[in-house]
Formats: structure tokens, C-alpha cells, sequence
């Protein structure tokens, strides 16, 4: 698959890859005791489970390509190269890439409270029906 993004690719994500419905890939961008930030690649109909940070807001930044994130309860909505998002913390969600194209972020994690307290609680998969239907 052809790096949709300026930033690396990375290796094949297998260490979320049960949360996960296709192939995505991990790069490293920033690593500080501050903050992390990695680089997401979504291969096309790529997405993440539904899922949820405790403690934690996440931020994604697209920055290639062509995805979709939903939070529980709204509309899925697009991302594209240049757009960015806030997903506030304990908020059931979920992102990847459009059913026909490669989609890269950057994400990375602004803890709400002591950071020691944040986790990932993964879920179910997405709806296969309704991911179909985005495009």
C-alpha cells in the first residue's frame, strides 16, 4: 500500500490488530515524557473497534487520505488531510479510514485529571452494515 501521508508509515500495527477490523500501521512521531504522538495508517475499509479513553481526551489530526470518526450517538463524520478533532474524554467513539481509501492521523492522548488514571476500554466492532453505507 502507498504512505497516504508525509509521515511514516510505520510497521504493521499487530500489537492492537484485535481491535481492529483490517490492516492498520504504527509510526512513532514524538515520543517525550510530556506527550506521545503516533501516526496511524488505515489501509482502505480499515477501521478501529468502538472504544473508549478514561481520563483522556484524544485529538486526531488527519494528515492523508480520506476516514471517518463517530462518537456514540451522533453521525459519522469525514476527515480529511488538514482537519483535525477533540474527541472528549469517556466518550464511546470510533475512527479509520473510508470503505475505499487509505486514511493516516496523528493521535495522541491530553489527559483530564491525574494521568496516571488513563486507560483504553475497547469494545465492539463497528456495525459492518452501517460502515458500508458511509460512502
Amino acid at each position: 500500500m502507498e504512505n497516504p501521508s508525509a509521515f511514516p508509515m510505520g510497521e504493521p500495527n499487530d500489537g492492537f490488530a484485535q481491535y481492529f477490523v483490517g490492516q492498520s500501521y504504527l509510526a512513532p512521531v514524538l515520543e517525550s515524557p510530556q506527550i506521545a504522538i503516533h501516526n496511524v495508517t488505515f489501509e482502505p475499509g480499515c477501521r478501529n473497534n468502538w472504544h473508549i479513553h478514561h481520563h483522556a481526551a484524544q485529538v486526531l489530526i488527519a494528515v492523508g487520505g480520506r476516514g471517518y470518526y463517530q462518537i456514540e450517538g451522533q453521525e459519522p463524520k469525514e476527515l480529511k488531510a488538514g482537519q483535525a478533532v477533540c474527541i472528549p474524554a469517556d466518550t464511546k467513539h470510533w475512527h479509520g479510514a473510508a470503505p475505499d481509501e487509505a486514511f493516516s492521523h496523528l493521535a495522541f492522548m491530553v489527559p483530564v485529571g491525574d494521568p496516571s488514571l488513563m486507560g483504553n476500554e475497547w469494545l465492539e466492532p463497528v456495525d459492518t452494515e452501517v460502515y458500508g453505507k458511509l460512502d
